[in-house]
């Protein structure tokens, strides 16, 4: 069982009825269900109903969800609907007394503060990126592909795979930025790595395994009643995407027509520009004449009258002039653009600044072993990253003590991340109490000039 992929496990089920291939796909995915429910409704008993839920729907769904659907993704969107029609559901029983858990066991520190700001929100923004760019998101992140397997699932090749992924998660920065949360991608993508899946319940996945292949026959009443939202909003979910594939074509119209729009001001312009030289041509000729009139000696009345009439002419063919002249600046103005602004060359770095991402790893742990944000944020702040953040993620009593005297035993070798210029790189340190910890930092250099930025992994 374990040599297929998901769709080949239920596609087993649905076929042939294989209760061993559905609960094999339980067993693979419920973590993943169990940890998106849980960001979502907030309580572990609510999730774990929520996580039932989705698997019956799933069992009952087997026959109808097509060879090529991504079964990551439709997980995703069962769960956030699921959770939805719960929280509905608990709304309308005055549930109000059901608080948010918090752990006292602190496992990171330095990111637990954004993540805690994140999670709630993060199935919200999953939801609002395109379908590639989610499917990339968590297969990346959630599913712990290389970028060289999601290429393959999108069908594109591994730098492909590799923009996208970097142009999801800046739509994530940039929903979680209108929402107060300060960070960056590359924090972003480490909190999702760290936070994303959690271990279900031990006895769940058996449990769900036998409620899914029932088909939800022995659940209880509040377990029917979710099926039922969770089926109702998934339809009309449904509906809205139709409706909305009809906005697109709109949109698509209203493009095309302002396309050509564009062109036909192109060709305009492009005529009156002509036009204008046209013009201006006739005006120096007719001037000539003129010219020529005022200084010819005048045998009698028909030659006066001809000057005049050549004098009246000018002074049409220079107004016309002015006014295609006015016309070409206006045209102009409205396809003009702004020069990029010339960039001030980098400062000079120490000759002590490291040159590995070993090295910049190293120097990381010791500046905060010191308490030295000043010089954290000046040697390995990330550009665009308020002081302020730091301070917040390292700046508190508690993470201080957490980092105080530190010792680094080994850096490894790092490994190539979402960039050319970004790394992983594996480390393992003492605390001053005694515990040994081994987890990965990301870390990125500017090439332009040279200086690491520390991007998460502490």
């Amino acid at each position: 069982m374990d040599s297929l992929d998901d769709i080949a496990l239920l596609g087993q089920y649905a076929t042939s009825g294989s209760e061993a291939a559905f609960e094999a796909l339980v067993q693979r995915r419920i973590g993943f269900v169990y940890s998106a429910a849980l960001r979502q409704v907030r309580d572990p008993q609510l999730a774990e109903e929520v996580t039932q839920t989705v698997f019956i729907v799933l069992a009952r769904k087997a026959r109808s969800i097509p060879d090529q659907t991504a079964l990551t993704g439709w997980l995703f969107n069962t769960t956030r609907f699921t959770s939805l029609a719960q929280i509905r559901a608990a709304a309308k029983r005055h549930y109000h007394e059901q608080a948010i858990p918090m752990d006292t066991e602190i496992e990171a520190p330095v990111a637990e503060a954004l993540w805690q700001e994140m999670a709630p929100l993060l199935d919200e923004a999953l939801s609002t990126l395109g379908e590639k760019d989610r499917r990339a998101v968590l297969l990346r992140f959630f599913d712990n592909k290389s970028l060289a397997e999601v290429g393959r699932s999108l069908a594109v090749g591994e730098d492909a795979a590799r923009k996208r992924v970097e142009r999801a998660l800046a739509k994530l920065h940039g929903y979680f930025a209108r929402r107060g949360i300060s960070s960056t991608t590359s924090l972003i993508a480490s909190a999702i790595c760290v936070n994303s899946v959690h271990a279900a319940p031990p006895l769940l996945a058996k449990h769900v395994a036998v409620l899914a292949l029932a088909k939800g026959v022995a659940a209880g009443g509040s377990t029917v009643t979710l099926i039922k939202g969770a089926l109702k909003i998934m339809a009309w979910s449904k509906a809205q995407t139709a409706t909305v594939g009809l906005v697109v074509v709109g949109m698509a119209t209203g493009l095309v027509l302002e396309h050509r729009s564009q062109l036909k001001l192109q060709e305009e312009n492009q005529a009156l520009q002509q036009q204008m030289e046209g013009l201006q041509a006739d005006n120096t000729r007719l001037s000539t004449l003129a010219a020529q009139a005022r200084t010819a000696s005048p045998p009698a009345a028909r030659p006066s009258d001809e000057l005049l009439r050549l004098r009246g002419e000018v002074g049409v063919l220079r107004q016309q002039s002015n006014e295609l002249r006015s016309a070409l600046a206006s045209a102009q103005k409205a396809q003009s653009y702004t020069a990029p602004v010339q960039e001030e060359p980098p400062a000079a770095l120490p000759e002590d600044y490291p040159k590995t991402p070993q090295a910049a790893t190293k120097d990381i742990f010791e500046t905060l072993s010191r308490g030295d944000l000043t010089a954290f944020f000046t040697n390995f702040g990330e550009p665009g990253v308020p002081k302020a953040l730091y301070q917040k993620m390292f700046g508190d009593e508690r993470v201080k003590r957490y980092l105080a005297g530190l010792q680094v035993l080994s850096v490894g070798r790092p490994t190539n991340s979402f960039g050319p210029n970004m790394w992983f790189v594996p480390y393992k340190i003492r605390l001053s109490d005694g515990t040994e910890k081994e987890m990965r930092l990301h870390v990125a250099q500017d090439p332009r000039t040279g200086k690491w930025c520390f991007k998460g992994g502490i």
